[in-house]
């Protein structure tokens, strides 16, 4: 892994860009003390990130806390949610 400081990686943005590219990960330091890292982005695939989604939609249809839904529970007033999480 390649360090550069802030200031050279603010100057050479451009080629440290293509050096990621290509599956290198740089850390930006800033007087010594790393802050951050340029590494590759994923290549994501939204096929899969819709099937989630969908999967996660599906789940929580008709899922309750005991006899409040959570729909009911986010519209509920602080004394419903309390008596929900077992609190006096």
């Amino acid at each position: 892994m390649t360090t550069v400081g802030a200031f050279d990686a603010k100057t050479h943005l451009n080629a440290l860009l293509k050096r990621v590219a290509k599956g290198e990960t740089i850390q930006i330091t800033l007087r010594g003390v790393p802050i951050a890292m340029l590494v590759p982005a994923e290549d994501g695939d939204k096929g899969n990130l819709r099937n989630l989604v969908r999967e996660i939609r599906e789940m929580r249809k008709g899922a309750t806390l005991g006899k409040i839904t959570v729909k009911e529970l986010i519209h509920a007033s602080p004394v419903v949610a309390t008596r929900v999480r077992g609190a006096r």
